[in-house]
């Protein structure tokens, strides 16, 4: 079965609304057209499996966080179950949305399009044909609408507007409030909100006026209508049916209502008006939020700071800033402990502690693409390098980035692991090899060349003693010590750029790419004398050698993969993969994506753990999987469906070209949300530089984890990690009539375990696996395991290393995995290429079980050696007497403790 989306790292955040979820531990962030849920108290992330065509705008969540309505740059929703993480229902609103938000009771929806506001029935318990269904439609405002607040009950809600004016409208037809108007701003209305239990309103514009508007009836004082005449509504619905595109019952408001419109009506007076900054040093405010329970208020502005108030009395609790840039969105947990900000310039998201003033969340991903990938040895980790210069370490467990590097002055163009996984190098345009240490973070050594040149590639060797960085000016391979860090060798002999560097896995042989059209083979041990130089029909893009080192793949510019036995200098087999990359049209192409692809090829390679399979991405939005023996192609992935990124569409679309040409000359990126405007000729105002423009979809490098559980790949949308899916998927395996669920059963009640096992694996239902396994008693463990045939070992092995994942019966799976390894390690010895990923698959889960219980441990030493030295201090008698430098007694107190 082929691997399956599982997640998204690299990108944190990118436009749109951030929203806790109803307990407040968990975060929904929009990530361009994916949404990612960051679970801040298990320290976990996690991309829902599920993509909108443009990027996402706007999120709604109900108020029980079961749903979630997504909404584009288009307009077009998905309502979202984030339960099941999967699509229910798909709508399109026909025009870019501002903002959607669900009422308190959950009953109905509120969206803002242009200067209406649409109140939707919200999907409910039961089954729908269609899920939004218009209740009623709201006029008012002269311009764009921009934000939304519901009261407690549900039974009003506010919209702020770009006229400087905000609205409240009733939800229900109340006798004494149908909509009510309010002024006093002079800017676009960034955000209003209702105070606790009441319809006091506070509103708060652009240029950084807060105004507190008190209301002279309390909620309950709301009247509702008398009830109407049910022909005449029967008759309207029927007049509705017949329209296009229903509108609901319409509600329209005036600005400056008569008198006696406004008789026996609710009135609302402004008590107050605040300004945030006297001097006008930031006067940009661009987002805010409040907690009705706790009377806070967070702002943030253009510059990157933001501020804490308490109102209604408007005092100043904190000010920070969290970086240079606009703050985009801001949201506040239900407890009112947890702030989150949103930073679309740099892609950071935050989420500060505002009590203590800490840090429970701090992501940011690189600034400008990531070019460069490597997994650990043991699958553990993922570093990547981008054209910020920057390098970071990700968890692919956590999804989280655990440390950047800074130390760079250019675009980092390689990166890599040694073969112990505690140390990073990474090659930059700088003209430095840079390797950092897992351990302490920092950067130990810099390896230079005689005269500045900028490195392309980069490769370490099995031993990771020799470095080797491939420079793209003066065409040469220099090679460094690690442990000296001194220049070894610099090798010559290419007419061209490097283009790629590749040590073999088993022998120290270094393979090295250029552009003039020929791949050398340099040996390490015959004082680097080039042992083979093959010549290639076009320049040479990338090279990789198979795991076992006896096969090496070469893309080159003609789109061709060719496959050699650089023992012997034969080649053995090619791929024509040209036509499988299938090119986008970019919206400005002159010719044809189908002209375009006949001059693209692969940039980048990677052979699968096992080696039968390789990897091939290039400048498109596929990935292509061939089978290296019979040189076919398995699978394309899609990497992206975003059409918010360039070269995505094969045709252009008609209706954007006109006599003149393209739409997509127009520069509409000039104004609007990021303070840019120039509103009459002759009038200059903001960035004139500001220009509109859409990142062209690309794959930079794909790379297998060693486990061959999953695969990663840099694109411009992010880091994309692709893994085998552990969903129910009934897999059987040399499956016979009689290996049936009540069978296996009843093999377990007769104590015949292996029997049992073996069924069990025919069958393949992993919760059927755990169940008979953890029935057999630990004493039974090593009679089963001897007994068990060789073909079940592996997948018993395989099995093992998927459990520790998610068991929590770890002494009982260590116990097998022991006596495993113990009886058959010679067999499986033998087979040890084929078995490598099974191994470091659950090497790595031991390892990290292992970090975590050795933390625990270290925790409770220092906490029973700190308990003995109180208890000393104070003079109290203890009933043995014992040191406390006894490292047994205190481990066994730990495990105690544990």
């Amino acid at each position: 079965l082929p691997p399956q989306f599982s997640g998204l790292l690299g990108t944190v955040y990118r436009r749109g609304n951030l929203s806790f979820t109803r307990d407040g531990n968990s975060l929904l962030s929009p990530v361009g057209n994916r949404i990612s849920l960051f679970d801040l108290k298990n320290n976990k992330c996690e991309t829902l499996p599920l993509a909108t065509r443009l990027n996402i705008v706007c999120v709604g969540l109900s108020p029980d966080g079961s749903l979630a309505i997504l909404i584009d740059e288009e307009g077009a929703a998905l309502l979202v179950s984030l339960i099941g993480k999967c699509v229910i229902h798909q709508f399109y609103f026909h025009k870019p949305v501002h903002s959607v938000s669900f009422s308190p009771d959950g009953k109905k929806f509120v969206v803002t399009k242009d200067n209406l506001a649409y109140l939707y029935h919200a999907p409910g318990k039961k089954r729908e044909f269609n899920a939004f269904v218009l209740d009623k439609t709201y006029y008012g405002p002269y311009d764009e609408t921009t934000c939304i607040d519901w009261t407690d009950d549900s039974k009003c809600f506010a919209v702020g507007s770009k006229d400087m004016s905000t609205w409240v409208f009733g939800a229900e037809r109340w006798a004494n409030l149908i909509y009510y108007s309010l002024g006093g701003h002079k800017d676009v209305i960034v955000a209003c909100f209702f105070e606790e239990n009441s319809l006091d309103l506070y509103t708060i514009s652009q240029d950084a006026a807060l105004c507190v508007w008190q209301c002279d009836t309390e909620l309950d004082g709301l009247k509702p209508m008398p009830p109407k005449d049910a022909a005449k509504e029967k008759k309207a619905a029927e007049d509705e049916e017949l329209l296009e595109e229903p509108k609901g019952e319409e509600i329209h408001g005036k600005a400056d209502p008569s008198e006696q419109e406004t008789r026996n009506k609710v009135k609302y007076s402004r008590v107050a008006k605040f300004f945030f900054n006297k001097e006008g040093d930031f006067n940009n405010l661009t987002a805010a939020a409040y907690h009705k329970k706790t009377h806070l208020l967070v702002t943030g502005f253009a510059s990157g700071i933001f501020h804490l108030h308490e109102l209604p009395d408007f005092n100043l609790i904190h000010s920070l800033s969290i970086s240079d840039q606009r703050i985009a969105s801001i949201s506040i947990n239900c407890t009112g402990d947890w702030i989150a900000f949103g930073c679309s310039g740099l892609g950071q998201l935050l989420v500060w502690e505002w009590q203590s003033e800490s840090y429970v969340l701090k992501q940011q991903g690189h600034f400008n693409s990531m070019v460069s990938l490597a997994y650990s040895p043991d699958g553990q980790y993922i570093v990547t390098g981008g054209e910020d210069g920057k390098v970071k370490v990700w968890n692919t467990s956590s999804s989280f980035c655990f440390v950047t590097f800074t130390e760079h002055n250019s675009g980092v163009t390689a990166v890599t692991f040694t073969s112990t996984g505690y140390v990073v190098l990474s090659a930059s345009l700088d003209g430095t090899v840079r390797a950092f240490d897992l351990h302490r973070y920092r950067n130990f050594r810099t390896f230079t060349s005689p005269r500045p040149s900028q490195f392309s590639c980069l490769a370490v060797d099995s031993s990771g003693e020799i470095v080797a960085a491939g420079s793209q000016d003066s065409f040469e391979i220099f090679i460094w010590s690690m442990q000296s860090g001194r220049l070894l060798d610099v090798l010559a002999g290419h007419e061209g750029p490097i283009s790629s560097l590749s040590f073999n896995p088993m022998k120290c042989v270094l393979a090295s790419a250029s552009w003039d059209k020929t791949v050398k083979l340099w040996d390490m041990l015959d004082s680097w004398r080039t042992k083979e130089t093959l010549i290639m029909n076009s320049d040479v893009l990338v090279v990789a050698f198979r795991p076992d080192g006896r096969e090496l793949a070469v893309a080159a510019l003609n789109g061709q993969i060719t496959f050699w036995d650089h023992e012997n200098a034969a080649q053995t087999g090619s791929i024509e993969g040209r036509h499988d990359l299938q090119m986008g049209r970019k919206e400005l192409d002159k010719i044809t994506a189908k002209q375009a692809a006949k001059g693209k090829s692969f940039t980048t390679l990677c052979y699968s753990a096992d080696g039968q399979s390789i990897l091939a991405g290039g400048l498109s939005k596929f990935v292509c999987i061939y089978n290296v023996k019979e040189q076919i192609l398995m699978k394309k992935f899609e990497i992206s469906c975003n059409y918010s990124l360039d070269a995505m569409e094969e045709y252009l679309d008609r209706r954007k070209m006109t006599e003149f040409g393209s739409m997509a000359l127009i520069d509409e990126g000039g104004g609007g949300d990021e303070g840019v405007a120039i509103p009459l000729p002759g009038v200059k105002r903001g960035d004139m530089s500001y220009r509109h423009f859409k990142p062209e979809i690309r794959v930079t490098c794909v790379r297998f984890c060693p486990t061959g559980r999953s695969w990663a790949a840099t694109t411009t949308e992010g880091l994309l990690l692709y893994s085998l899916d552990s969903g129910l998927i009934f897999d059987p395996f040399e499956l016979d009539i009689d290996v049936t669920p009540s069978n296996i059963h009843k093999t377990l009640s007769q104590k015949e375990y292996t029997m049992a096992i073996v069924m069990a694996f025919k069958l393949n239902e992993k919760k059927l696996i755990q169940e008979v396994i953890e029935a057999v008693p630990s004493s039974e463990v090593d009679v089963v395991c001897s007994s068990l045939p060789d073909l079940y070992v592996e997948k018993l092995l395989e099995f093992l290393a998927s459990a520790f994942e998610t068991s929590c019966h770890l002494e009982f799976y260590l116990i097998w995995a022991h006596k495993l390894l113990m009886l058959h390690g010679q067999k499986l010895k033998t087979r040890s290429v084929k078995l490598l990923p099974v191994i470091q698959f659950l090497q790595k889960s031991i390892q990290r079980h292992f970090e975590d219980v050795s933390k625990l441990c270290e925790w409770n030493i220092y906490n029973i050696k700190y308990a003995l030295a109180i208890s000393q201090q104070r003079g109290m008698k203890r009933p043995a007497e014992e040191t406390p430098g006894d490292e047994e007694e205190l481990n066994s107190d730990s495990d105690y403790l544990m």
